[in-house]
């Protein structure tokens, strides 16, 4: 039978002289336990955990936390609403927060961390 394609692996193989001793041939390697229970949101999850990836609204809640309290002006809490708002735009629902107001800054620094 006659290739259609250029498998360049099996060539590799087949110049070593290794094609028909290779250990592997026709079997893949065996997915670990955890992989086979969990779904693949689960997987994903986990993958960019170990990378140290974090979602673009974490980010910003962790810039909008350190402006909550550096915040001493009008114009700073308007600054800090304004990222609010670009917050809950792309955080889960549950996650949302309200705005900040000058004189309640003490109960944003609670709120936000």
């Amino acid at each position: 039978m006659e290739k259609n394609y250029r498998d360049f692996i099996g060539d590799m193989l087949e110049a070593s002289g290794e094609k028909d001793n290779y250990k592997g041939k026709g079997k893949g390697k065996p997915l670990p336990t955890r992989y086979v229970q969990q779904d693949i949101f689960q997987n994903f999850q986990e993958k960019t955990k170990d990378a140290g990836y974090l979602p673009v609204w974490l980010k910003l809640q962790k810039e909008i936390s350190a402006l909550i309290h550096e915040a001493t002006t009008e114009e700073d809490v308007e600054a800090i609403n304004e990222k609010i708002k670009k917050y809950n735009i792309i955080c889960p629902p549950p996650m949302q927060k309200m705005r900040v107001f000058l004189n309640e800054l003490d109960r944003a620094k609670k709120q936000w961390g």
